[in-house]
């Protein structure tokens, strides 16, 4: 890209490289912790705009302080992925039926409360998309911080070596003494966390919650961590992968446009891109 275009290596354009990453990077960093315990959160993008949406319902028509509303959109990220959880947990359905059927709520809930137009946010959430100092963008911070959040989680915490344990083996895991139900209530909820971190990320951005926010970005979501070298098997995934996958996506996507290249085709380089990440695992772990 750097061959291809002059102004790809200036220090603006990869700050703005960043600045791309940050939302799909931040839902990748919670979908990782799914896809390291052999899981599928298909409900991060719609949990995105939907917690936006709440907190700008409760900042401007129920007037709750913008604190409290901002907490209350994360509240209602972590308490939907906690739902899709106890579906999966205790209700025996497939990740993939639970969280396709929390896109589906999720979605819908955001339509509903914003009538389907944009609703105004609080001033305060204008920062979670501002710049600091000229030059540092807030969300480009705010992935480094969660990227490093989410690594300690994996490598440093009972809970993340009870996502490596369940990915492995579930049945091993629940026999030597981890409760698997329990362990996978937080990991769905760490999930619906991280979107709604994500969706005022982007709602800081645009100004504005927009209830179709978000839309696809679940399927860049996994691709960012297949990329990184998770393996949709389980028990395979770093978080630093998923913050590069998520980085080559925002590389590739930034450097198109500067060639002038069709948003279409555009899809048809990462689903070439996504389908070779696949490959590559699949083939790594044959020859393993």
């Amino acid at each position: 890209m750097a061959i291809l275009s002059p102004v790809f290596l200036t220090t603006q354009n990869l700050m703005n490289v960043g600045t791309q990453a940050a939302v799909v990077a931040i839902l990748a960093f919670g979908q990782t912790f799914v896809i390291v315990s052999a899981g599928i959160d298909l409900s991060v993008g719609s949990l995105a705009a939907l917690s936006a949406i709440v907190t700008g319902y409760s900042a401007t028509n129920l007037g709750l302080p913008a604190w409290v509303a901002i907490l209350l959109g994360i509240a209602t990220g972590c308490a939907a992925g906690l739902v899709s959880g106890i579906l999966i947990s205790y209700g025996r359905l497939p990740a993939f039926i639970a969280t396709m059927a929390m896109l589906s709520v999720g979605r819908g809930l955001a339509l509903v409360l914003s009538n389907g137009i944009p609703v105004r946010q609080p001033s305060q959430v204008a920062f979670f998309g501002s710049t600091l100092g000229g030059w540092l963008p807030v969300p480009l911070l705010i992935m480094v911080i969660l990227g490093v959040l989410a690594a300690f989680i994996l490598n440093r915490t009972y809970l993340g070596r009870c996502m490596y344990a369940i990915g492995g083996n579930e049945d091993a895991a629940r026999l030597s003494g981890i409760n698997v139900a329990r362990q996978k209530l937080i990991i769905y909820a760490l999930s619906g966390t991280f979107s709604a971190i994500a969706g005022l990320v982007l709602a800081g951005r645009l100004v504005s919650g927009q209830p179709q926010a978000a839309s696809g970005y679940e399927l860049d979501a996994i691709a960012a961590v297949v990329i990184g070298g998770a393996s949709l098997a389980g028990g395979k995934g770093r978080a630093f992968g998923t913050f590069i996958g998520a980085l080559v996506l925002a590389v590739i996507r930034n450097g198109l446009n500067l060639l002038n290249v069709s948003s279409f085709w555009q899809q048809v380089v990462i689903g070439i891109v996504i389908a070779l990440a696949v490959l590559t695992d699949t083939l790594r772990r044959k020859s393993a």
